[in-house]
């Protein structure tokens, strides 16, 4: 009697699994460049606005906190006057930068008006407020 051969199967490369790792890779990887696009300034309460748009353009942020205190990114000016060489700095390095003004919300509008007139002197030639978008609807 005469046994049947059977024939040895070729291995082969499964590409759907591939393709689904792919994905996740790819997935993974976009989350975590949107996660490393943050705020390089210092913390603080930003007031809500129902109208904001995103830039995209090169920035530096100046921030005012709660307690008084100035930043240009996180770098601390002791007053006015360090603020603006630090400020004028940042111009000469790309004249077309934006200020990006971080100020708390509690911080009297007054102060707020004095700092980006101070940007503004400094030779910046645009600056924009950074806010929270506005959660639910109108108030």
């Amino acid at each position: 009697m005469r046994l049947p051969r059977h024939e040895q199967k070729k291995a082969r490369i499964e590409i759907i699994p591939m393709i689904d790792t792919i994905f996740f890779l790819l997935v993974f990887f976009m989350l975590a460049s949107l996660a490393m696009t943050r705020m390089t300034g210092v913390k603080v309460n930003l007031p809500k606005a129902t109208s904001g748009e995103r830039t995209t353009a090169a920035k530096f942020v100046v921030t005012l906190t709660a307690t008084g205190r100035y930043y240009v990114e996180k770098e601390h000016a002791a007053d006015f006057e360090a603020l603006r060489a630090m400020v004028e700095r940042r111009v000469r390095e790309n004249p077309e930068a934006v200020a990006v003004i971080n100020a708390d919300k509690s911080v009297r509008h007054g102060e707020v008006i004095a700092l980006m007139d101070l940007v503004k002197s400094a030779g910046v030639a645009r600056m924009t407020v950074a806010t929270e978008p506005k959660t639910g609807g109108f108030r």
